[in-house]
């Protein structure tokens, strides 16, 4: 690298500041947790993991030094530990959406309200309401198929499958619904996001990037 690519010390300086932040954030967010899967604990982790990984590339560009920490990536997470045979399992998915276009997702929730006597836009009609009778009407994955028409844009997504002993009675999780997931029962895990175009960029040119199937992952440990 020239030295005309080299971080600046202030930019190293604010990288490390970066990584005392977000450890304070990790410690408050264990502190407060609830469950073995608190998302709050689980977001935490991942902002310090990148907190982390930007200083210790700044560091080493800057003065070709390494920090001694290792941030376990997806393949060096926890180990499966269930059952070989698993005789029941559970499916974790999370999408995350922005809400680019409001009048757009609100527009779409009062056609569904003309059409639906049973579909009502309660308190303030905004976009919160809004959401509440879209997925009331339309299957998740139609909304992650469409989207677009929905005036939202995709953001990450994650799937897990985790391994039961046996099915859980009907209302018995309800109260919480992913707090009984523990971590090393996740047979599998699929993750998509815009941060892996970079690695699907590299196998080739000649290859869509939506003939890319999501890379299967191991659990970030958190």
């Amino acid at each position: 690298m020239s030295d005309a690519a080299l971080p600046t010390v202030a930019e190293v300086r604010a990288a490390a500041e970066a990584v005392k932040a977000a450890l304070d954030r990790h410690l408050a967010a264990v502190e407060s947790r609830i469950g073995d899967d608190d998302p709050d604990v689980y977001a935490a982790f991942n902002e310090l993991a990148a907190a982390a990984e930007e200083y210790d590339e700044l560091l080493y560009d800057r003065y070709d030094e390494v920090t001694p920490f290792e941030i376990p990536t997806p393949e060096d997470g926890l180990p499966y530990t269930g059952p070989a045979e698993p005789a029941a399992f559970s499916v974790l998915i999370r999408r995350d959406y922005a809400v680019v276009e409001p009048a757009r997702l609100i527009a779409q929730a009062e056609r569904v309200v003309a059409h639906d006597r049973e579909a009502e836009l309660a308190h303030d009609g905004g976009t919160a309401d809004a959401l509440g009778v879209l997925f009331g009407e339309y299957e998740p994955d139609e909304i992650a198929s469409r989207a677009k028409d929905f005036g939202l844009e995709e953001g990450d997504s994650t799937l897990w499958i985790a391994a039961s002993e046996e099915v859980a009675e009907p209302g018995e999780w309800l109260g919480a619904p992913f707090a009984h997931i523990d971590p090393q029962d996740v047979m599998h895990r699929f993750d998509v996001s815009s941060v892996f175009d970079d690695e699907e960029g590299d196998e080739g040119d000649d290859e869509e990037a939506g003939d890319v199937e999501p890379a299967e992952r191991g659990l970030t440990t958190a």
